[in-house]
């Protein structure tokens, strides 16, 4: 009997990031302080933003808002067009919420409608999931985008305004177009994965629902028009750049979500504290493979590796974003990690893609878009669509594998076309 062989990413991180200091020459005596640094470095910038986002999706999911956003887009739509609907609702409860709790949280939900108006799961379901998918790869505050945007020194704001703008055509591509195509693909989904919805009087009103879901949006993408449109001067700069940093802005977000949606409701304080707690402890995995990517990263930096391979890429006939699509995309192939695979980008095209002169923003999304790619059996969350959609492997590898590389794809030639009208 064969015995399978697994590693959790974190430790893999660290192993390479060692194996990859001693033979390429540095100091046995520098490799600690290496892997130390780029954790620290890396981590000092995201842990109050991953940490609140958590907190904050997990409050939104556990208030009811999720559900009554989702309700309410299907009541304001109809059954007819419940492709629409479940992708709005995708796209807007994927901003705040983890794409593993949108799934959970938003399936069951695609389910029950699907069973009272006798339409496909699959044909409903993959404008949901391409929604989802794409908040998770493009945009922040999301791990992997928020990471990529520290790791290629971006601008939090712009990344999230042009990660919206090219989310909109993969997401009409790889969601409504695709599921046409699939239409009559038989999925019986499986009981358990079935739940009873709260009562809609147990639910927050519609408009604290929408607005306190969408509040860090507002205010990140207020703050870069802000900036952009307005010549703040003297005090002001100061003020809108408070107001405009992401781990503030989520931050305050969070303690709005805990008022709005939690204490105004009669929701107890330990209450609320537990969903934080089971928030925190949901991304543990998470926080720890960026961190191991941070170590990885230092090591190639202090080695001298990353800026080699950055010459020697340079010497490629390839457009950088495309160089950067690619090897993420080759890299989610073989790992099958849409973080891992985007980290681990990013860790060899930083200085690469500084040398090329390549806008950090659209580096950002370029990556992350590759990072979705050829999503197969090496993917958690092709396993998790495939059981709860209670499919085969054919059917599941032409419905949720080319949704997920279509996305990429469509994410790779919007950013190729914003970056031709901008530069």
């Amino acid at each position: 009997m064969k015995r399978s062989f697994s590693i959790h990413p974190f430790i893999a991180f660290l192993l390479v990031s060692v194996a990859v200091g001693i033979i390429f020459g540095l100091p046995l005596k520098s490799i600690a302080g290496s892997l130390e640094k780029g954790i620290g470095d890396i981590m000092s910038a995201l842990v109050i933003l991953l940490v609140c986002g958590a907190m904050f999706g997990k409050i939104i999911a556990e208030s009811g808002a999720a559900q009554r956003i989702a309700s309410a887009m299907i009541a304001a739509v109809g059954v007819k067009h419940i492709q629409w609907a479940m992708m709005a609702i995708g796209f807007i409860i994927g901003i705040p919420l983890f794409y593993g709790v949108g799934f959970v949280l938003l399936v069951p939900l695609l389910f029950s409608v699907c069973y009272s108006s006798k339409i496909s799961p699959v044909y409903a379901g993959l404008p949901m999931l391409a929604a989802l998918s794409v908040t998770h790869g493009f945009l922040p505050p999301h791990p992997s985008p928020s990471a990529l945007v520290v790791q290629f020194g971006a601008d939090m704001s712009l990344t999230l305004i042009l990660g919206l703008i090219i989310a909109i055509p993969a997401i009409l591509v790889a969601g409504p177009l695709l599921a046409r195509f699939l239409k009559n693909m038989d999925s019986k989904p499986l009981a358990a994965f079935v739940i009873e919805e709260r009562p809609a009087t147990e639910l927050p009103g519609i408009f604290n629902s929408f607005f306190t879901a969408l509040l860090p949006v507002l205010l990140l993408v207020t703050a870069a028009l802000l900036t952009f449109l307005w010549p703040v001067k003297g005090a002001a700069i100061d003020v809108v750049a408070f107001l405009g940093s992401p781990s503030i802005v989520l931050l305050f977000s969070l303690v709005y979500a805990g008022i709005a949606l939690g204490i105004s409701r009669g929701m107890s304080m330990s209450t609320l504290t537990a969903h934080c707690i089971s928030a925190v402890v949901s991304i543990a995995p998470i926080l720890l493979i960026i961190a191991g990517s941070g170590a990885l990263k230092q090591v190639l930096t202090d080695t001298g590796l990353s800026q080699s391979i950055a010459t020697a890429l340079n010497k490629l006939p390839l457009n950088p974003l495309v160089l950067g699509w690619l090897m993420a995309a080759i890299l989610r192939a073989v790992i099958g990690s849409a973080t891992v695979a985007g980290l681990t980008t990013a860790g060899i095209m930083t200085s690469y893609a500084t040398e090329s002169l390549s806008s950090p923003s659209f580096m950002v999304l370029a990556v992350g878009a590759g990072s979705l790619a050829f999503s197969h059996v090496n993917d958690a969350g092709f396993w998790m669509y495939k059981e709860y959609f209670n499919l085969t492997m054919k059917q599941t590898l032409l419905s949720w594998s080319v949704m997920e590389t279509i996305v990429a794809i469509v994410g790779l030639i919007g950013v190729l076309i914003l970056n031709f009208i901008l530069h």
